[in-house]
C-alpha cells in the first residue's frame, strides 16, 4: 500500500511539473503582466493586465494624455510620458499606481522612454536642441541628461539590448522629393554611448517600434506593407528579414515575452485598435482586449 501511495504521489508530482513547464513553454506565466495604453476612460491612460487579458487596472488615473509605458527590469516601476502639466515630459510611477515622479522639465517635448537593463539609465527622445527629435539618455532620477545623436533627422522608438551595450532606434531618411507624412524610416543600431551608428533595414516605407528579443539575437518591428502595417522579424544584424503577420489590418508596436516565443502587439483599423499576442513559431493569435477606441503600445513585464 505504501508503494502504491508513493507511485501516485510521484505521478502527481510529474504531472504538476509538466503542467508548470507547459505554462513556461507557452511564455504566459500566471504572474506575467502587460502594460498598455487605452482611451476607454475618455483619454489615454496606462493600464496593466495579466498576460491572458484579465485583472485590468488603471495605473495613471489622470485626465491628460499618458503614453508609451516602459517597465523597469525589476518590474517595480513604469516609465512613460505625459502631458499632464502641459508639455510632454517623462515620469515614472510604481506599478501599483503610487509614488509618481517627474523626471524631465524642459520646454521641448520629451517622449518615448526605455529603461536600461541595469535600471540606471533611461533612453528617450527629445527636441530640446531644436535640430529635430533625437536620442537622449539620462539617469533614472532625471539627472545627467545628454544627447546620443545630434542631427536634423527625425528619430524615434529607442530600445536597449539585453546587455545594455546597444540601442536600436528609427531614423527617418527622407528623400527631397518625398512629401508624404511618414516618408522612409529605417531601423538603426548604435553603441549605448552613441557611437558606431549602423543602418539595419533597407525596405520601402516607414519602419519603427523595433524591440530586441530577450536573447538579443532577433529584432521585431513594424513596417509598411502595401498600404498597411505588419510585424516583421529579423536577425539583430539585419539579415533574415521576414513578415510575421501579413495581415489585412494594421499591426504595430510589438514587444517580446520573456521567453522570446510570443509578441504582444496592437492590431485594428479605422480608429478601433486592440491588444493581441502572437506565437512567432505557430502564428497562433489571441486577442487580449476588446473595446472600442484605441488600446495600444503594449509592453511585457520581463
Amino acid at each position: 500500500m505504501g508503494k502504491i501511495k508513493v507511485s501516485i504521489l510521484l505521478l502527481i508530482f510529474i504531472s504538476c511539473k509538466e503542467h508548470r513547464k507547459g505554462k513556461l513553454d507557452d511564455g504566459i506565466l500566471s504572474n506575467s503582466e502587460i502594460a498598455f495604453v487605452t482611451d476607454r476612460d475618455g483619454n489615454s491612460e496606462i493600464y496593466i493586465m495579466d498576460a491572458n487579458g484579465g485583472n485590468l487596472r488603471n495605473i495613471t488615473k489622470n485626465d491628460s494624455l499618458d503614453f508609451s509605458p516602459s517597465w523597469s527590469y525589476d518590474g517595480e516601476r513604469l516609465y512613460f510620458y505625459s502631458k499632464r502639466e502641459g508639455n510632454a515630459e517623462i515620469y515614472s510611477i510604481k506599478s501599483d499606481g503610487n509614488n509618481l515622479k517627474r523626471l524631465t522639465n524642459n520646454h521641448s517635448p520629451d517622449v518615448l522612454p526605455d529603461v536600461s537593463p541595469d535600471g540606471n539609465t533611461v533612453v528617450f527622445m527629445s527636441e530640446r536642441d531644436s535640430l529635430s527629435r533625437n536620442v537622449y539618455v539620462m539617469n533614472n532620477d532625471g539627472t545627467n541628461v545628454r544627447p546620443l545623436t545630434q542631427n536634423k533627422f527625425y528619430e524615434e522608438s529607442p530600445n536597449w539590448s539585453a546587455t545594455g551595450q546597444e540601442i536600436i532606434f528609427t531614423r527617418q531618411l527622407r528623400d527631397s522629393s518625398d512629401t508624404s507624412h511618414a516618408a522612409n524610416g529605417e531601423i538603426h543600431i548604435m553603441g549605448s554611448d552613441g557611437t558606431n551608428v549602423q543602418r539595419l533595414t533597407n525596405k520601402v516605407g516607414y519602419d519603427s517600434g523595433a524591440r530586441f528579443s530577450p536573447d538579443g539575437k532577433r529584432i521585431a518591428f513594424y513596417g509598411s506593407n502595401e498600404g498597411t502595417w505588419d510585424l516583421f522579424i529579423m536577425n539583430s544584424d539585419g539579415t533574415n528579414l521576414y513578415n510575421l503577420t501579413n495581415d489585412t489590418i494594421e499591426c504595430y508596436s510589438p514587444d517580446w515575452s520573456s521567453d522570446g516565443r510570443w509578441l504582444v502587439y496592437t492590431a485594428g483599423s479605422k480608429g478601433n485598435y486592440n491588444i493581441w499576442k502572437i506565437n512567432i513559431e505557430t502564428k497562433e493569435r489571441i486577442q487580449l482586449t476588446n473595446t472600442k477606441g484605441r488600446n495600444e503600445s503594449p509592453v511585457w513585464k520581463k
